[in-house]
């Protein structure tokens, strides 16, 4: 594409438009484990077993110490064995090394594909953003789609990351426990496994009342997020309106909006984690009980009692782990519920019609019964019909609201007609692929959008690749090496984010040098010359009439002294063309163009 798909082009008609693609999906994707396990865990499949093998190694090896505490007490000491005593010694160092280093492997080998699977996903996540319509941006922050691309799919590292192979590793170690609590004492055993009971079924429901929450959260954090970058973006505005207190009240409440949500999510798991705390210390106490009366009679060794105690420990914490474990996972999956809202959006390229490729163009661009509307039932272009031929200059004029930008989307394919036909050297415009057409458009607006960087790599930015002389040309066809010139660094100025170190008049000529630089058949101009000084007015027609030369320009007009050589006006008022001809003619008539024009002329 040589200039922007997203253009900040509707100014005139947006206040029409209210549905969203997001509204038109209201079906809420829920993304099951069996899901995820199929689209991140198993292909994946290798590293993860080589997770749970590595963390049976380490649950088997954390055994070691317990087994051998009971051998110390009911062998070793008794005996006063120091040959036992130095292999026991040798034996439990041997166990906390092998857990150390399964421990490091686990978060390098895991924890790093976690990372890379996040970064995966966001690559994807932006890439589908960006193949969305116009629609959809025009009616969503940018905060909030860059919460959503950033913050989202970090909770899948827990999924692919130590976080589930701790869940399963968490269970083979209470399994593995259970089963040597029940050949120790059955009875001791059953009584712990009462309160456990009991907590994992707190658990369950305590997760299914907290991923709604996180749910919510994440559409919350998006809210205040998009709310934020816009407040830092229009910083000027806001002082130059002394409106700091009234920003900070509307950005309070979107925080204390994501505190009460927070507080929920807290509520839940603050009963979780009483629960286990009263439960287990249930269990510990009635251990205590019954440990110290099997001793009494004779029925358990100090060792025993013990071994008992130190596995119970290695059964009860993978449990109370895995609650946390299943918190990351719920909120993983309220993360990938979101993920998958945006995944599932139609993108512009998935029409099915657009099947006709342009290669080369020459430009004929006709309107034929064009009628289009936002809302049902309300349209804002009516029959609109006019032929733009290869190499001329075609301009709109006419009031506010009146549907001239409109018109210039949809010769620039932003929008699509409901009746009628545009086309480009007779080709329906809404059957042909966008990203072959839009190679061939360029747009320079009003108010051009600038990147942060560099007055060179906007220049660049259609065409990363063009030579040297081919940007020296476009700078100097726009006049930008006027101002560059007395720049100490020249074309490698930095401009600051939406160039905000450069003047109206110097962002304007860069736009256009970066217009000129991709050599586009079709340009559309939204009036590049309108509240600027008359000498950056001079320097900025200068550059517009070589940016013109043998392109299909169409030219939403604001003043009309700027449009005296087009080779068709098209006054539009209320949807309709209402007065059509060169500007000669349409003086000569004394119409609606004559009384705008008489009207700017006396201002």
């Amino acid at each position: 594409m040589s200039i922007f798909t997203r253009s900040i082009f509707y100014k005139e008609t947006m206040q029409h438009y209210k549905e969203t693609t997001i509204n038109k999906n209201k079906s809420q994707p829920k993304v099951t484990m069996v899901q995820a396990f199929k689209t991140i865990i198993w292909p994946r499949r290798n590293l993860v077993f080589i997770g749970l093998v590595l963390i049976v190694i380490k649950s088997l090896s954390g055994l070691i110490l317990p087994w051998q505490s009971k051998v110390l007490l009911d062998d070793v000491v008794p005996n006063k064995d120091y040959a036992q005593l130095y292999t026991l010694i040798a034996i439990v160092i041997s166990a906390i090394t092998v857990q150390a280093l399964t421990s490091f492997l686990l978060t390098r080998i895991l924890s790093v594909q976690a990372q890379y699977l996040i970064s995966e996903l966001r690559s994807q996540v932006q890439k589908k953003v960006l193949s969305l319509p116009i629609s959809f941006f025009d009616n969503t922050k940018s905060g909030a789609l860059v919460s959503r691309i950033m913050t989202d799919v970090e909770g899948v590292r827990n999924l692919i990351g130590t976080g589930l192979v701790q869940l399963v590793g968490g269970s083979f170690t209470a399994v593995v426990s259970l089963i040597i609590l029940i050949k120790l004492n059955a009875w001791m055993t059953l009584f712990v496994f009462v309160p456990l009971s009991i907590f994992g079924f707190i658990a369950l429901k305590a997760f299914k009342y907290i991923r709604p929450i996180f749910r919510t959260r994440g559409k919350i954090n998006a809210e205040v997020t998009g709310r934020l970058t816009e407040t830092l973006a229009g910083v000027r505005v806001i002082k130059a309106f002394n409106a700091e207190a009234q920003e900070q009240i509307v950005f309070d409440k979107g925080v204390d909006k994501l505190y009460q949500n927070v507080k929920k999510s807290l509520t839940a798991t603050a009963l979780m984690t009483s629960s286990s705390t009263f439960l287990i210390g249930v269990a510990t106490t009635g251990i205590m009980g019954m440990g110290g009366y099997y001793m009494m009679i004779g029925d358990m060794t100090t060792g025993d009692f013990l071994f008992f105690t130190l596995i119970l420990g290695f059964m009860i914490a993978p449990i109370v782990q895995m609650s946390n474990i299943g918190s990351q996972l719920t909120e993983a999956l309220a993360g990938l519920d979101r993920t998958e809202e945006l995944m599932n959006m139609t993108a512009e390229e998935d029409n099915p019609n657009r099947t006709i490729q342009v290669e080369a163009i020459t430009g004929d661009i006709e309107f034929n019964e064009v009628s289009f509307s936002y809302e049902e039932g309300k349209e804002i272009l009516h029959n609109i019909s006019f032929k733009a031929p290869a190499g001329s200059v075609t301009a709109l004029v006419g009031s506010s609201g009146s549907g001239k930008s409109t018109i210039a989307g949809l010769s620039a394919t932003f929008l699509t007609p409901k009746s009628g036909r545009v086309t480009i050297d007779q080709q329906d415009l809404s059957q042909v692929n966008l990203s072959s057409y839009r190679q061939h458009l360029g747009v320079v607006l009003q108010d051009e959008f600038l990147f942060e960087g560099t007055i060179r790599a906007n220049i660049m930015f259609p065409r990363p690749n063009a030579s040297e002389a081919e940007v020296q040309n476009a700078v100097k066809a726009a006049y930008v090496n006027e101002f560059t010139d007395r720049f100490e660094a020249g074309l490698e100025t930095l401009i600051g984010e939406r160039g905000v170190k450069l003047s109206g008049g110097q962002r304007q000529r860069l736009a256009i040098a970066r217009a000129i630089l991709a050599n586009p058949k079709i340009l559309i101009l939204d009036e590049a010359t309108s509240n600027l000084d008359t000498q950056s007015e001079a320097l900025i027609q200068k550059s517009l009439a070589e940016l013109i030369k043998d392109r299909t320009t169409i030219v939403i007009a604001h003043r009309l002294s700027t449009i005296r050589k087009a080779d068709q006006i098209l006054v539009i008022e209320a949807g309709h063309i209402v007065e059509r001809g060169t500007h000669d003619q349409l003086i000569a008539t004394e119409g609606r163009y004559y009384e705008l024009y008489t009207y700017q002329a006396k201002i």
